[in-house]
């Protein structure tokens, strides 16, 4: 079937035919975390949202440069031009240097994508390593004309900007009524207009984290080192810029006026946003004390958890919504991931243990015509805008074809060779190279041998040798080794 891949550009606000600069590789692009605090739902959202994208693409045999970011300079409180670095806040007030918090948590995010299966990006840079590359941006922009410096601070003249081009055309938002919703502070404020945002800061005395560059001693704004990564490492126009969708305004939207300002193009083809987690309707907010960590949620330890939720259980839970719709958080709808989870590896497991018998001369057309319809719709599902949901719900349908086979109502050799191939290689696929799900061990592996060695135990006591030495075997097999010692049964590792 040909394959005609759709996604939703927030640029244009429609579904388009995907069709990349190059017609086998694709560049993309997606905001990473900012290394100040532990990684929640939000992050895990994101990550694994473009995680499948990533997948998808490379399951389409696209060369895929994926360049993930990690924010460790620039970020200030409340996003805005003024205020403390937050990196740099919490270095203070743990009397750390800020690299040491930013690693801390570079390296925590890393372990909580690792449990969840995410795909490390082929580039992830660092905002740090890349000031040259900023200052240079910089320095075009100016030129250009639609910067300007004070006191040693630079800031995008967004008005002058918008003589030229739109500014707000990702998030729909109109330059006069930005105008009309904000306030000039006059004399308090370096910036012309307050739509004004910085490209470069003055660092005061006590900032820690600062640069030379030819306006000051200081540090890039936040929303400059994605234009200057994403052009050093994917070219000045690429085909996918992903991120939340609380990035798109200012973020993103700064982002375009910045590439276009200084490299004369817009940065991204194809603008992809998922949209948020809620917390039982409310959004996730420290405030509220509804926010949970990764960490928290894994062992359960929080307030809201009624019980701790796998890694696997929580990937299952995000990709049953589609990205651009919101999903909310609760321990019900986390239970029934749990086991929708659970039934969908089961099926695989019973899937790959299947002998496909020698075709039988009674095809059942029936059953060869709807899992090969379910196949098709696997495929209509993904293809619509990374549509895991219905994706997801295309499979248990295959679920319920596997399960029959598995209990005899359908016989396996009634199914076509070519067909049940294609069933088993699409669900294992779509299942673990597409949607990243993997089984987990649920059990505990010492205490399944202490239970072999309580039956051992009884065995020997009615001198069923047999049994005895079929479970001193099997658990040699595994390299365990049984001790009959005087103070009882136990066992250890084989030497």
């Amino acid at each position: 079937m040909q394959i005609k891949l759709k996604l939703h550009n927030t640029l244009t606000g429609k579904k388009e035919i995907f069709e990349p600069l190059n017609p086998t590789h694709v560049g993309m692009y997606v905001c990473g975390p900012t290394v100040y605090g532990e990684a929640h739902l939000g992050h895990a959202r994101s990550a694994i949202v473009f995680d499948v994208i990533f997948r998808y693409l490379q399951f389409l045999d696209y060369k895929v440069r994926y360049v993930r970011n990690i924010t460790d300079v620039g970020h200030l409180e409340q996003d805005a031009d003024e205020g403390e670095d937050k990196i740099a806040k919490k270095a203070r007030l743990q009397q750390l240097e800020p690299m040491e918090v930013a690693q801390h948590y570079t390296d925590a995010y890393h372990r909580d994508m690792e449990l969840l299966n995410v795909k490390k990006p082929g580039i992830e840079p660092r905002a740090t390593g890349h000031i040259l590359e900023q200052i240079e941006l910089i320095e075009k922009i100016i030129n250009n004309g639609f910067a300007y410096e004070v006191n040693g601070s630079v800031y995008f003249d967004v008005e002058k900007y918008n003589e030229h081009k739109p500014y707000g055309l990702l998030s729909g938002r109109k330059i006069e009524d930005l105008q009309s919703g904000t306030r000039e502070l006059a004399g308090q404020s370096e910036k012309r207009s307050a739509l004004d945002f910085a490209l470069w800061k003055k660092a005061a005395p006590e900032h820690i984290m600062r640069w030379r560059s030819p306006w000051s001693v200081g540090f890039p704004g936040w929303h400059l080192e994605c234009s200057a990564m994403s052009a050093k490492y994917l070219g000045e126009q690429f085909d996918i810029h992903g991120g939340g969708m609380d990035l798109m305004f200012p973020h993103h939207e700064c982002e375009i006026a910045q590439c276009e300002a200084g490299n004369n193009a817009s940065p991204a083809r194809y603008w992809l946003h998922n949209n948020m987690i809620t917390i039982n309707g409310q959004k996730m907010g420290k405030s509220l004390g509804n926010f949970i960590t990764l960490q928290e949620l894994f062992s359960g330890n929080h307030q809201l958890l009624e019980q701790a939720y796998s890694p696997m259980t929580v990937r299952f839970f995000i990709l049953q919504a589609h990205y651009r719709s919101t999903l909310d958080f609760g321990n019900e709808a986390l239970q029934a991931a749990q086991k929708g989870y659970k039934k969908l590896i089961n099926a695989l497991r019973i899937l790959k243990e299947f002998n496909y018998e020698e075709q039988s001369e009674n095809i059942d057309e029936k059953n060869t015509q709807q899992i090969n319809q379910i196949c098709d719709n696997c495929f209509h599902a993904i293809n619509d805008d990374f549509n895991t949901a219905r994706l997801v719900a295309q499979l248990f349908n295959l679920v319920k074809k596997i399960n029959s086979i598995h209990v005899h109502q359908i016989a396996l050799h009634s199914i076509e060779n070519a067909t049940f191939n294609r069933m088993k290689e699409l669900f294992t696929r779509f299942t673990e190279d597409v949607l990243g799900l993997k089984e987990e061990e649920s059990f505990d592996g010492k205490a399944l041998i202490n239970a072999l060695l309580e039956f051992y135990k009884e065995a020997k006591a009615e001198k069923d040798y047999e049994t005895v030495d079929a479970v001193r075997a099997k658990l040699k097999q595994q390299g365990i080794v049984v001790k009959d010692m005087k103070t009882g049964i136990d066992w250890a590792y084989e030497e």
